[in-house]
């Protein structure tokens, strides 16, 4: 029953995406995080679909928009593939119900969290390539997820890192900048795994993950800011 169960969830998460693996493993892969194991998780199909996707819209917005100038063409790019916009796809696929995490993860709000889902979209897109080799079958299924986002492109000026906006946003305001803590390390140079707190006064401690001090700060950054701008 519960394999059977298992089956129905993953068709009905194959179809949420628009694709139907031919190696399905690749979508387990995909929906993977490295808390679940430090050797089977999602993060080289994340590299490999984060420059999927960059080019995907970057080429849509090249022939959409053919008056542009380089410059307003990067932001709107930046815009549909920062982290706040891949939360949306991955809410919209429903991918939180899919992820597969560890307990502790679980318990910490793991499958709400922005920049699992975000990575977890780019994982899913690399599965996608690796599974049918051909970009014209990969570039109409990532266009159609971003299908109710493409018709009124707002291009974000928000290009500095999520450390420094968080930063100025504090400062604007005249509150205490925030304190970054490494809680934990996984692995080994050069493929470590660190997880990093983030404290604000006066709102929860955020956990940030990245495969440097410096990428989990963001991540956890990233969080804060979104917890600010609510």
């Amino acid at each position: 029953m519960i394999k059977a169960q298992s089956k129905l969830s993953e068709a009905r998460l194959a179809s949420r995406i628009g694709y139907q693996f031919k190696q399905p493993e690749l979508l387990q892969l995909a929906l993977t995080h490295r808390s679940v194991s430090h050797k089977y998780n999602y993060e080289r199909l994340e590299f490999l679909g984060d420059s999927l996707l960059g080019m995907i819209i970057a080429n849509y917005l090249y022939k959409a928009y053919p008056t542009e100038n380089e410059g307003r063409l990067t932001r709107m790019r930046a815009t549909l593939v920062r982290q706040e916009a891949l939360g949306k796809i991955a809410n919209d696929l429903k991918l939180s119900q899919s992820l597969i995490l560890s307990t502790g993860e679980l318990k910490s709000g793991g499958h709400h969290r922005e920049s699992i889902l975000a990575d977890t979209v780019e994982s899913i897109i690399g599965a996608i390539y690796v599974d049918c080799s051909d970009l014209t079958v990969l570039e109409p299924i990532v266009l159609k997820w971003y299908e109710p986002y493409l018709d009124h492109i707002e291009p974000t000026d928000q290009l500095k890192d999520p450390k420094s906006r968080l930063q100025e946003y504090l400062q604007a305001r005249k509150k205490a900048l925030p304190v970054y803590d490494v809680v934990d390390i996984q692995g080994d140079a050069p493929n470590q795994h660190f997880k990093v707190e983030c404290k604000v006064d006066g709102l929860s401690v955020v956990n940030g993950e990245g495969t440097s001090r410096r990428f989990a700060e963001q991540a956890a950054a990233a969080d804060i800011l979104k917890l600010l701008e609510q």
